[in-house]
This record gives structure tokens, C-alpha cells and sequence, in this order.
């Protein structure tokens, strides 16, 4: 079922083009990667999923996403528990200045349960390792319940050991609903994800790992020669 689709996306940014007819569908049970070099234009896109970036062309539609930015956007600092950064996720429902109620709460109490992170509850969030605060940022996404998650480069200066179990949690969630991640980690995403779509400024491929094999397609996309240590690691 498809959860989120892109068709003939056209996007700038000060005036400078960025997309250029982008068809992307996003599919319930899939965990799916979005890959590309610097300024291809991933965030942007994901940005034009949830609405945040006005179009030129083409049309989204499905909708609910839960977004789940780079962990440097979030303020660590801040004197907040694991659970009330979570529910930070509901300011809108709940509104500014009004208390939270229990409904709140226990949608917060189900976000952790499902980034396992149940029993850091209470800790303060500044406490928290990076593999830790990336889990605090999905479970705040899924506070809403929404049938598509995107991921704008979650890895980002996490340690091996961080990567493989997040990776293993993304999997997991992708089961009841649409997965998309930004990841500039191409070897994971090829053994992990079900999906990957390569983007430079458009789509230049998308389907399953397998069916992505052919090295002018990642020449194409990373702007790289045959020779590159990128087709290498790859094995294609």
C-alpha cells in the first residue's frame, strides 16, 4: 500500500533549482534509503513531503509523516526529561499552554516502548548517548502514530555499534508503516533497506538493492569514475 507519493516534483530554493520532476512512492512495510552526494537535494525533498517547501510542479499526496531531523537541530541542553522531550512531539494537539493529559502521556509511554527506550524514561535528555537522543528524536516523530517516518541523516556521528542498532530499529518500525531514510551510508543501505532511490537533483534509479547493480548508475548519481573506491565498496 502505498503510504506517501511524490509524482513530477518540481522544487527551488532561493530561487536556485533543486528538484526536478522527482517521483518517489513510498510503500507501507518498506524501509526504504534515499541516497545522493552533497546538495542533491535529499533534504529538500523530504522537506516538499511534509509540505515545508512550496512546489513549481508535480503533486504530493498521502500525508501524516512524522519527520525526524539531524540530531543537532534538537536542543540537548534543555532541562527536559526523555519522556518530556517525547511528548514535545504533541505540542500542537495539546497546545502551548495547556497541561498535558493522561491520553498524552501514555502516547508518549508507547513512542518509548517502540524505540525501547522505556526505561530512561525520567533521565535527563542532556544524560543521554547520541545513539540514545537519535532514538529520543524517532520516538518524539511517533508520538503521532503516522503511517510515514522520514529520517534525514540519523547516523550522523554515531559509532558503528549506534548505526547497526538503529538500523535494526528502522527495519523493525517499517513494519506498520512507510520508512524513508537520508543516509549518506551506502553500503549499510544497500544490506539493510528494502528500497533505494538515488538522487541527484532527480531520480536517476529506484527498486530493490538487488535490482541495482549496474555501476553507471552510481557513476551517475555520485559523479565518480569507474576506478572509484565508491563502485569498490559497493561491489558493483
Amino acid at each position: 500500500m502505498i503510504a506517501l507519493e511524490m509524482t513530477g516534483v518540481d522544487a527551488d530554493l532561493g530561487g536556485r533549482p533543486v528538484l526536478r520532476d522527482v517521483t518517489v512512492r513510498l510503500r507501507k512495510g518498506e524501509f526504504t534509503a534515499l541516497l545522493g552526494p552533497n546538495g542533491a537535494g535529499k533534504t529538500t525533498l523530504i522537506r516538499a513531503a511534509l509540505g515545508l517547501v512550496p512546489l513549481r510542479a508535480g503533486t504530493v499526496t498521502g500525508g501524516g509523516a512524522g519527520y525526524v531531523p539531524q540530531r543537532h537541530e534538537f536542543t540537548w541542553d534543555f532541562p527536559a526529561s526523555v519522556e518530556e522531550a517525547v511528548l514535545s512531539g504533541l505540542v500542537r494537539r495539546i497546545g502551548l499552554l495547556r497541561r498535558p493529559r493522561v491520553e498524552h502521556w501514555q502516547a508518549a509511554w508507547r513512542a518509548l516502548d517502540q524505540v525501547h527506550l522505556a526505561d530512561l524514561r525520567k533521565r535527563p535528555v542532556g544524560e543521554l548517548s547520541g545513539g540514545q537522543r537519535q532514538r529520543v528524536l524517532v520516538a518524539r516523530a511517533l508520538v503521532l502514530s503516522p503511517p510515514v517516518l522520514l529520517l534525514d541523516e540519523p547516523f550522523t556521528g554515531l559509532d558503528m555499534p549506534a548505526q547497526e542498532t538503529l538500523s535494526e530499529l528502522f527495519a523493525e518500525l517499517s513494519a506498520d508503516r512507510a520508512v524513508l531514510m537520508a543516509t549518506h551510508d551506502l553500503v549499510a543501505a544497500v544490506h539493510t533497506c528494502d528500497r533505494l532511490v538515488l538522487l541527484n537533483r532527480t531520480v536517476i534509479a529506484s527498486g530493490p538493492p538487488a535490482d541495482i547493480r549496474d555501476p553507471e548508475i552510481w557513476m551517475r548519481t555520485f559523479s565518480v569514475g569507474p576506478g572509484s573506491h565508491l563502485l569498490k565498496a559497493l561491489g558493483v
